[in-house]
This record gives structure tokens, sequence and C-alpha cells, in this order.
């Protein structure tokens, strides 16, 4: 069955770890890569590994609307439709939806620590969602502020027990420093328990484990397919 098998082939297990595991409560993730090489597919990956595990899940978007994350979702459900059965993945998506819940901030400038546990907290108070996972897709790490409210939402993970993962967009001019860190990451990067970052060559999109949560375990050298926007083995 497509739950079970998609479980199995999560991107984190490849990499060494599970998504239950390879960010321990209040630990941060990363996936670095430059513009549109598939940062959020990969996220939104991590985040139906964890809905088919019964967990609820916060998919928070800077600056794209609500139908433009929708669409990502709908990618990624298109990906599997091509290797499993379409109504087998469809009774698939029908199962885990209700663990989503989308948040949108109109710009990078519209978001605020302060705000972000405000509605967070309406969230679990109102019995909507009670997130276990928390993604942010287009916060800012080119901005003077960054530091200060990457601590800050630290705090936040660590009270409510978060695991938080990031879309981190590098840039091809400036460079990276010799361990593949984003010049961008460099002031945070001892934030954070797990990094990836995604890198096109030769048609593919490698997927490097920067750092891990599990130390320097072995780990499977993978690819994102980039007709399916699918992690698989490199193999």
């Amino acid at each position: 069955m497509p739950k079970q098998d998609v479980i199995f082939r999560n991107p984190l297990r490849l990499l060494g770890g599970d998504a239950a595991t390879i960010l321990p409560s209040g630990g941060f993730g990363a996936i670095s890569a430059r513009a549109g090489v598939g940062k959020t597919a990969l996220l939104v990956q991590i985040a139906l590994e964890r809905m088919l595990h019964d967990q609820d899940v916060l998919h928070v978007s800077l600056g794209d609307p609500l139908d433009k994350v929708k669409l990502w979702y709908k990618q990624v459900l298109t990906g599997l439709s091509s290797i499993y059965e379409r109504h087998l993945v469809k009774a698939m998506w029908d199962d885990a939806a209700h663990h989503r819940m989308i948040m949108t901030f109109s710009d990078v400038e519209d978001f605020s620590v302060p705000r972000f546990e405000e509605r967070l907290t309406d969230l679990t108070e109102q019995l909507i969602i009670s997130p276990q996972v928390v993604l942010f897709d287009g916060f800012s790490f080119d901005n003077p502020s960054t530091v200060s409210t990457l601590r800050d939402l630290k705090e936040v993970a660590q009270k409510y027990g978060l695991r938080i993962w990031f879309a981190v967009r590098s840039h091809r001019h400036e460079q990276a420093a010799d361990d593949g860190t984003p010049a961008n990451m460099m002031e945070v990067s001892e934030m954070f328990d797990t990094m990836i970052h995604l890198q096109p060559k030769d048609g593919d999109i490698n997927v490097t484990l920067l750092k891990s949560a599990h130390g320097d375990e072995d780990h499977q050298d993978l690819i994102l397919d980039t007709r399916t926007m699918l992690v698989k083995d490199k193999g």
C-alpha cells in the first residue's frame, strides 16, 4: 500500500534517520538551495511523511498565497501518482489531509515571532490543530534581524516541543563555507541540528547532508528527481 511504502521511502530515513528523530523536540532543520531547485518539494515530502504518522503539521508561508502552497502538495501527489495507482494515492491523501494546516503571511515584513505564537496558540486552544512539526517557507536569512528572530523562534520551538524546518535560499554569488554551509547561514548554523543542501549537477539535483543530529553515521547518496520532484536513491 502507498502509505506504508511512502513512509518507508521517506527522504529523512534514506538520509540515516527519520522525521521523528532527525530533529529533537525544539530542534531546527534547514533545507538550502538556490531559487527554484526544490526546497519546497522536499519540505512537502517531510510534511507528508509526518502526516501519514498521524502527526499535525503547520506549513507557514511568508509571501506565497494559500493556493500556491497547495499547488506544491498537489505536485508531490502527482509525482506519487506516477509510481502508485492514482486512487490509492487519493485514499492516502484523504486519510492524511486533516493533519495539515497552512498559515500565510503576506510578506516577510508581515511576520513576527509574537504574531506567529499568537496564531499558533489560537490553533491549539481552539483544538483546530496541535502541530508537532512546523515548516517555514519564505523565511529570509539575509536580514539583519535574522539571528534574533531565530533565537526567539527557538524559544517558541522549545516551549511547545516543535520540530521546525526552514527552506533556506542560498545565493550563487556567495562563497559557501568549506563544509558546504551557505554564506547566509554561517552565523546561525550552530542553532541547527540538521542541514540538507540541494545542488543541481548533470541534470540531477543532488541531496547532500551537511549536518546531522545523528552525527557522522552512514547515509545514502540521494537525488531529487526533476520529473516527479520526489527524493530517491541515487543508485
